[in-house]
């Protein structure tokens, strides 16, 4: 069994842990979904702390404990920019990391969601009509997971994604006012 693990990841929620610690939810292409703790990352002095944020794309090194990864050394691969994409950039880059970790199961390896998802939050930054990309998105992503067949019509692709997660989305009313 192997002590250390690398991979890259998006980064798709952060939860603070103790003291000085996160949590961060990261989707891989080699692990799926992970839980991965970063020890001292809110500390000022951590070299963590600018990488490991929201919707970037991290490469790191972590050790496993059962069904936990420990990061031990994370480098920047690709920063969101925030402050480029406004505020309904950022509503929409919510709306996709909740879909995201609410549609994903942990630790399930899936290479063509990774880069479907790291697509979508690059195009944020460039696109111009964020409601047919948030629409396009959910479209995509049913279709890629196996939810909804190829090439059939959906007429309303919320409804069908509320219908699968059996819950209500928190960002869906921030993303469809915003993006209005």
């Amino acid at each position: 069994m192997k002590s250390f693990y690398s991979s890259s990841g998006l980064v798709l929620a952060k939860y603070d842990y103790g003291e000085a610690d996160c949590i961060f939810f990261v989707l891989t292409p080699d692990f799926g979904k992970i839980p991965l703790i970063a020890r001292g990352v809110r500390k000022i002095t951590s070299r963590k702390r600018s990488a490991m944020e929201v919707f970037n794309i991290v490469r790191f090194k972590a050790r496993k404990s059962k069904n936990i990864f420990f990061a031990e050394e994370v480098e920047l691969v690709w920063m969101f920019k925030r402050d480029r994409v406004g505020l309904s950039g950022i509503s929409l880059a919510y709306y996709f990391s909740e879909v995201l970790d609410k549609i994903l199961g942990e630790n399930e390896p899936n290479k063509p969601v990774f880069d479907f998802s790291v697509n979508f939050f690059k195009r944020i930054g460039k696109v111009r009509d964020l409601k047919c990309l948030r629409i396009e998105f959910v479209k995509r992503l049913l279709v890629l997971l196996g939810f909804w067949p190829d090439g059939k019509n959906m007429t309303n692709p919320d409804l069908i994604l509320e219908s699968i997660l059996e819950r209500n989305l928190s960002t869906k009313e921030v993303g469809i006012k915003v993006l209005a």
